[in-house]
């Protein structure tokens, strides 16, 4: 058969509405994709992915035989890389791209049996597909060092940031208010911070946590036992997931952005941060010295509380060297990538595979 021009079927664990950021960014880049003229066949492969049950993998066999010869089949990594046998099995009559946000044995919280479980599979995986597409240089590299991948098989589609008003800010005389917007999750180290600024409690600060409680129930009630441990329920507010009004208002308000994550495969709520003028305070880990720039904020160590403490500190005392961190941050918002480049460049990539596929069959 003769495949449409400029269509494919992009197939995604779960719920496509759910708030996170690799959700955000398929449900960006499957706009902009229609946007731009493409056809996008959007369907769901079941629930509890990466540790799918049968259910799941029998919806998501039934999706994957139905697709017609040759469709070009984005597939979401945290599906695509545990389906390494359904994608080997129809190889041949499909052609896959994956859509790697960040690798699964990255994520925080995983025993040595699992994350070994994870890597094998993703490196099986990514064997059957034609093109991988990553949202950061540094999952790039990190994709050809230890999965693998071939360079030339991989295209850097980095996520757009919307644009966004400058936060005016606490008033003067206020508490600051800090800002972390991210799932509760282990990876996102929301423990670490609360350890960090229960140093700090002598200081005149109030942090807003925005992100879902119920995706790491065991996480949520963790982080609420040491809040309660350490004595900060009035200086924490804990959001759960926020529609993008209920973000909005959060940014507006806050006077610098933290986030002490394991891992970023890119880090859209930092590059937002930067959108709204904000000084950031994060890790060195993964994507994220790609994302926010030395004038814009300040990374430390992942899992060093003494040196997230220090930095909180100087944050919270020093009033002008904040200053001088939002004026980079104002400057570097000019430069963050916009929703319609990166979907351009996402088509440009899936376009190359119709022409690889065109290629081979002349």
């Amino acid at each position: 058969m003769t495949r449409v021009a400029r269509h494919c079927s992009f197939l995604f664990p779960g719920e496509l509405s759910t708030r996170t950021g690799g959700y955000t960014y398929d449900r960006h880049i499957i706009d902009g994709l229609r946007a731009l003229g493409w056809q996008v066949d959007a369907q769901s492969l079941g629930p509890g992915f990466p540790w799918p049950g049968a259910a799941a993998l029998a919806q998501a066999r039934s999706v994957v035989e139905a697709l017609p010869d040759e469709t070009l089949a984005l597939v979401d990594g945290l599906a695509f890389g545990v389906l390494g046998e359904l994608a080997h099995a129809h190889a041949a009559r499909l052609d896959w791209v994956a859509l790697v946000h960040h690798p699964l044995a990255l994520e925080s919280g995983l025993n040595e049996q699992q994350r070994q479980g994870l890597h094998a599979a993703e490196r099986h995986a990514l064997q059957a597909a034609r093109q991988v597409i990553v949202t950061s240089p540094f999952t790039a590299r990190n994709l050809v060092a230890e999965f693998g991948v071939a360079a030339s098989h991989i295209r850097v589609v980095e996520p757009g940031t919307a644009p966004a008003p400058v936060a005016p800010g606490s008033p003067a005389g206020t508490a600051l208010q800090l800002l972390c917007v991210a799932t509760i999750t282990p990876r996102k180290g929301h423990a670490l911070l609360i350890e960090a600024l229960a140093g700090l409690k002598d200081r005149p600060w109030h942090l807003h946590c925005a992100g879902s409680l119920g995706m790491d129930p065991a996480c949520s009630a963790a982080v609420r036992q040491a809040l309660a441990e350490h004595g900060l329920q009035e200086r924490v507010s804990l959001h759960d997931e926020q529609d993008e009004a209920g973000l909005r208002q959060l940014y507006a308000r806050a006077d610098a952005f933290v986030l002490p994550s394991y891992h970023e495969g890119y880090g859209m709520a930092l590059a937002a941060a930067i959108a709204h003028g904000l000084p950031v305070v994060s890790t060195r880990a993964g994507a994220i010295a790609d994302t926010v720039p030395e004038t814009a904020g300040v990374l430390v160590p992942p899992g060093d509380v003494p040196a997230l403490r220090t930095a909180l500190q100087q944050l919270l005392d020093d009033s002008a060297w904040r200053q001088q961190l939002r004026s980079g941050a104002l400057s570097a918002r000019a430069a963050l990538p916009t929703w319609n480049a990166s979907s351009r460049r996402f088509a440009d990539a899936l376009c190359a595979v119709h022409e690889q596929r065109g290629t081979q069959t002349r």
